[in-house]
């Protein structure tokens, strides 16, 4: 089944572009020219994806996609913006956007970010825990007050270790035990909300331990 797009942006000549492309691949396109507009459009219709522009006339992107999350609303959203700088895309990242696609851009790139975050995003959303963010193929910490992230240093094995245990987090990942706990003294120099935990006999996995149980259940590190 084809899937159903909605373009979000003000942009009419950017809008009708991008629209033409998505249906020359063969997605079904709705197209919307303010957040507000959006909005009624999502009241009607569900979408499997948002293309998203940050920066509108009236309500901008990163509010009405802000709305959009406390609302419930889940639908995966890939963020458009001309606004360069990893603070930027961490800012909409956190915010509710599953992917951040800077301008400009090829219509390809679209396309096949559209169809892996449609492919890999679930219904039931599975977040990144509370200070960490993916994006551009490194891990950011966002921590405390700071408006600036700090990338987080790792080596290949621990980035991929990383990348594993959170696509989705909760993955329960084999990993040589060194690697691991090199990854974990890295996490806790950091984020003390994290820690990595041993499923003896299968693998390591990442928690948040502001949301786990005060027992393991015969986990170990």
């Amino acid at each position: 089944m084809n899937k159903t797009i909605l373009i979000v942006d003000d942009d009419d000549i950017l809008r009708n572009t991008l629209a033409r492309g998505l249906r020359n691949d063969g997605f079904y396109v709705l197209t919307a020219e303010s957040a507000e507009n959006a909005t009624e459009i999502l009241n009607r219709i569900s979408v499997d994806a948002i293309v998203l522009d940050r920066m509108m006339t009236g309500m901008d992107g990163l509010s009405f996609l802000k709305q959009l999350r406390h609302s419930g609303d889940q639908t995966p959203t890939i963020m458009l913006t001309a606004m360069t700088g990893p603070e930027n895309a961490i800012d909409g990242l956190t915010n509710g956007a599953n992917d951040y696609l800077a301008k400009p851009f090829q219509i390809r790139e679209l396309i096949l970010r559209l169809n892996n975050m449609i492919k890999t995003t679930k219904k039931t959303h599975n977040e990144m825990p509370t200070g960490l963010v993916f994006m551009n193929n490194d891990f950011f910490i966002i921590s405390g007050n700071e408006i600036t992230p700090q990338i987080l240093q790792l080596s290949g094995e621990e980035k991929k270790l990383l990348q594993n245990m959170t696509h989705p987090v909760g993955n329960i990942v084999p990993a040589a035990p060194m690697v691991a706990k090199r990854l974990r003294n890295k996490l806790n120099v950091v984020l003390s909300n994290l820690d990595i935990i041993t499923i003896r006999g299968q693998g390591y996995k990442l928690i948040d331990l502001t949301n786990a149980p005060t027992t393991k259940n015969g986990d170990t590190k």
